[in-house]
């Protein structure tokens, strides 16, 4: 479950890296001036740092509970090869909605990564629940 985990959190540090070009970017080409970043207000950011923005803040909200369970498998010993695969499916998932979202960002495409890694969540959450209810 670790190298998931990780996986993650690489991503997380990939747009990280994104959001700050961009950011750096828009203060240097003058769409921005600095001091916007002291409490992000005043004019908006441009389009290019938005999106990474948006995103960098999204890979902290559904993906805790990625990490929780997997957590919760590793300390219940439940990592076997079917919670592996979700994990990493979990994984291409948001890979895919990031791919989507700091690229072309198309909605409808975003809208069905964003949902399946729901999904596959979900079954990573009931298989664990359902595995530890039935002591599988």
């Amino acid at each position: 479950m670790i190298y998931p985990m990780f996986a993650m959190v690489l991503l997380t540090f990939a747009v990280l890296i994104k959001l700050f070009r961009a950011r750096v970017r828009a203060v240097r080409e003058g769409l921005v001036p600095v001091t916007y970043f002291r409490l992000y207000q005043g004019q908006a950011e441009p389009e290019f740092a938005a999106k990474p923005a948006r995103h960098f803040a999204n890979l902290f909200e559904t993906p805790v509970l990625f990490y929780v369970v997997c957590l919760a498998a590793m300390i219940t010993h439940f990592t076997g090869m079917a919670m592996q695969v979700l994990a990493w499916a979990y994984v291409g998932a948001r890979l895919v909605h990031a791919f989507v979202h700091l690229g072309a960002n198309r909605i409808g495409k975003r809208a069905r990564a964003y949902f399946v890694s729901w999904l596959i969540l979900l079954g990573m959450w009931s298989y664990l629940v359902a595995g530890i209810s039935l002591g599988i």
